[in-house]
Formats: structure tokens, C-alpha cells, sequence
């Protein structure tokens, strides 16, 4: 199951940035006594009780200002509540229950998705000030002090509940985004492996409004297909645009796909909005795959694609385990290829190595290689364990996790690459520090 989004929404100054940094366990959101600071939507991801989930901060939901400012707000605002799984709405336990909390509750009512009731800021946890809220009619109120983390258990207890079900209602195999910026093809390589036209096709750039999901079946496998939005760059959109949410809506496809098909010109030169797009993808720890489209538009000789495979080396240096197919939706061209790269690369990202054959690589690593001893002090590499998959999480417990230096961290992550397969795939290599055992 890929990472529940949950939207923590509520009128201005309830404490929801406050909620959001404690829980997220950094300071993201600016907190301040001041309505209206959170303007945009912020992401964090969280973790409770072995549940990860990505939690959306936003700006106050306000029905009665006429500030333009606020109408931008709310907009965003209301454009979290259409991506998450789960809304917390947040009330101030303080003030009471306003007018203004009826109306969002109205409005959360109206979007069909869980809600669970935050009564914040009752710091001396009294009980008695949620009565009220129970005429929202949204189930029980839950008493918290953001502030003092009091109640913040029983609360995120509540949120995860939701997770269970979603996974039991959740068949849809491998979901499978499709990103790039506008008219790259992305509509056109969908309706080629899906065989019929699903995503309306146009020359006109921001043709795709929505993220556009589409289950299919290849054999005894099962897929979503999710089109997304050209992303342009953000200083080309209009802060309240359709555009601009359509663009929220492809960052969410990103974070709820199994594996992510990042598609390029290869027409043009790559752009720096390309790179953007795969960076993205990569900050998320997503498995891709880079499908260079309009391949037939290309003059070629024999070494066109290697000139080519040089040129992504080199742009997208950060990201040197990725993966190319050079395809043309238009003529069908290695299409019916790009399946069996997503299967390839997926099980990749699932692949999980015996804890004895992942510490015997990285003591060889380490046997070729010593880690350089600047300080004096020798760096030990003690043993290496797999955490996860889909990305693959290594974590490797050293004497000091100080003495490690980036470029033995390079090392190492290039010596595992080397012994398995996981091209496709970030890696998410976590060093700990741990004394040695006397």
C-alpha cells in the first residue's frame, strides 16, 4: 500500500502547524499567533505505530472573510481535502465551538472522506470543553494539547484506524504514474499501453487536467495507470489556477505510486525542468523508469543512443542507478517493452537481501576498501541489516557515525549496486552509531 495522505484542516490559528511540526518532528510549518500565516499546502511524512503516512499542513479555512488572500487559502485548502485519505479538523477547545467550525464541518461532510475531530489547545485537558463539538455531527471529539502533546496518541490511534480498511479496499496491483512536464506525450504513451483512447490527446500543452487512474490486466497482473498533468515550472502558474491543482494532484500520483514513468522529449534538448521532475521523483524514493518519447522523430545512426545515454548520465548524475527506454507512442516503437522494464524494476525495488549475504558484500567492501581515518580515530563498520523495501532501506550500524565520510557512503551504496540488482531504484542506506559490543 502506498503512503496514506492525511489533510489536517481547521479555521485559522487552531494550532494545526503546531500539531504538524510535533508529529512530522521537525519545524516545516512557520508557527505564529497570527492567522493566515500557512498559505500553502506543506507535506511531511510521519510514522505511528508502523503505519507511515504523509501529512498535509494547511492555511485556515475561512467562509466569511472576503480577503483575497484568504480565497487563495481556502483554495488550497479545499484542493488537500480532495487528495487526502483522512482529514483531521481541527477546533479550538479554547474559544468554543463557532460558527465558522459548522461550516467547514458542513463542507468536510460534503467530501465523503473519514474525518477525525481534534478539540487542541486544552492544555490542562479539560475534558468537559469537547461537549459541544459532538453537535458537529462528525463522531467523537478528541481532546489534545498540540502544545504539551497531550492526547496526541489516542488521536493518531484514530487517523491509522482508516489505514487497515483502505488496504483491504486497495487491489489495484502496481500503480504505475506517468509524469513529465506538458506535451512531452504522457497522454499518448498511456492510451498506446492501455490500446485504446482512455486520456484525451492533444497537441496543446495542459491538455491533462486531473490524475487520471486506469486499472488494466497483463496476463495474471494487475495495474494502475495513473496520467497526471504536465508539471510546468511553479513560477509559470497562477497561484489559484486550475493548473496549479492539477499540479498537486501529479505530486500526490508520485506519492501514492508503486513506480513512476518519468517521459522526455527526445526530440529537444532535456531541459531543466525534466531534471526537476526526475529529482522529484527521487526525493520521494520512488522506483522509475526515463521513457524517452518520440523516438522517431530522432535523425539516428549508431551511436544516437548512446550520445543520448551520455547525455542523461550527465544531467541526471544524482540519480545514476536510473533506467531508459527510447520509445514512440506515436508509431508504437518498443512500447510494448515498457512493461516488462516496470516489472523488472519493481522487483527490484521489492528485492530484500539475507541479512548473511548483505554483511559478507560490505565486509568484502570494506576489505578492498578502508575507510579513510582522518581524525585519528578508525571507522568500524559492524554489521548491516535490510530494513525495508520499495526502496530498499539498509541500515548499517558503525562505532561512529561521525567518521563516515560522503564519499565512503558513495562507496558502499556503489559496492552494493554491484552485488545486486537494483537499477531502477534509489537506495535508502541509514547509518546508525552503536557501541561495540565488549
Amino acid at each position: 500500500m502506498s503512503k496514506p495522505l492525511v489533510a489536517v484542516v481547521g479555521r485559522p490559528n487552531v494550532g494545526k502547524s503546531t500539531f504538524f511540526n510535533r508529529i512530522c518532528g521537525k519545524r516545516i510549518s512557520i508557527v505564529k499567533d497570527t492567522p493566515g500565516v500557512t498559505r500553502d499546502r506543506i507535506y511531511g511524512d510521519a510514522e505511528w505505530c508502523g503505519y507511515n503516512f504523509t501529512l498535509i499542513d494547511t492555511g485556515g479555512l475561512d467562509y466569511d472573510s472576503k480577503d483575497v488572500m484568504f480565497s487563495h487559502i481556502r483554495k488550497q485548502a479545499e484542493a488537500a481535502v480532495e487528495l487526502a485519505d483522512v482529514i483531521l479538523f481541527f477546533v479550538d477547545g479554547k474559544q468554543g465551538l463557532l460558527a465558522s467550525d459548522i461550516d467547514i464541518a458542513d463542507y468536510l461532510r460534503s467530501s465523503h472522506k473519514p474525518v477525525v475531530l481534534a478539540v487542541n489547545k486544552l492544555d490542562n485537558f479539560e475534558v468537559d470543553a469537547v461537549y459541544d463539538f459532538y453537535g458537529l455531527g462528525l463522531g467523537d471529539p478528541i481532546p489534545i494539547s498540540a502544545e504539551q502533546a497531550k492526547g496526541l496518541g489516542d488521536l493518531l490511534d484514530e487517523v491509522v484506524k482508516y489505514f487497515d480498511k483502505m488496504e483491504e479496499e486497495q487491489t489495484f496491483g502496481i500503480k504505475i504514474a506517468v509524469v513529465g512536464r506538458p506535451n512531452v506525450g504522457k497522454s499518448s504513451i498511456v492510451n498506446k499501453i492501455l490500446g485504446y483512447e482512455r486520456v484525451i490527446v492533444s497537441d496543446v500543452a495542459g491538455t491533462t487536467r486531473d490524475a487520471i487512474d486506469t486499472k488494466l490486466m497483463r496476463g495474471e497482473k494487475e495495474y494502475t495507470v495513473i496520467d497526471t498533468a504536465g508539471l510546468r515550472r511553479k513560477r509559470g502558474i497562477d497561484f489559484d489556477s486550475v493548473e496549479s491543482f492539477s499540479v498537486m494532484r501529479s505530486i500526490a500520483a508520485i506519492k501514492r505510486a508503486d513506480i513512476v514513468l518519468i517521459v522526455f522529449d527526445a526530440s529537444e534538448e532535456i531541459s531543466e525542468q525534466d531534471v526537476r521532475i526526475a529529482g522529484m521523483v527521487h526525493e520521494e524514493g520512488k522506483p522509475c523508469v526515463i521513457v524517452m518519447n518520440k523516438w522517431d522523430t530522432v535523425d539516428k545512426d549508431t551511436h544516437t543512443i548512446e550520445q543520448y545515454k551520455k547525455d542523461l548520465d550527465n544531467k541526471l548524475a544524482f540519480m545514476s542507478y536510473y533506467v531508459p527506454i527510447f520509445v514512440s507512442a506515436l508509431t508504437g516503437q518498443r512500447v510494448d517493452k515498457i512493461f516488462d522494464i516496470i516489472d523488472s524494476v519493481y522487483e527490484n525495488a521489492s528485492r530484500r537481501i539475507p541479512t548473511g549475504v548483505l554483511n559478507d558484500v560490505i565486509r568484502e567492501a570494506v576489505a578492498l576498501n578502508d575507510p579513510p581515518s582522518p581524525s585519528g580515530r578508525r571507522l568500524k563498520i559492524l554489521y548491516a541489516t535490510q530494513a525495508a523495501t520499495n526502496p530498499p532501506k539498509i541500515v548499517i550500524f558503525v562505532n561512529d557515525e561521525k567518521l563516515l565520510h560522503f564519499s565512503y557512503k558513495r562507496y558502499l551504496e556503489n559496492s552494493l549496486r554491484k552485488a545486486f540488482d537494483f537499477s531502477g531504484t534509489p537506495l535508502d542506506i541509514v547509518y546508525n552509531s552503536k557501541k561495540e559490543e565488549e
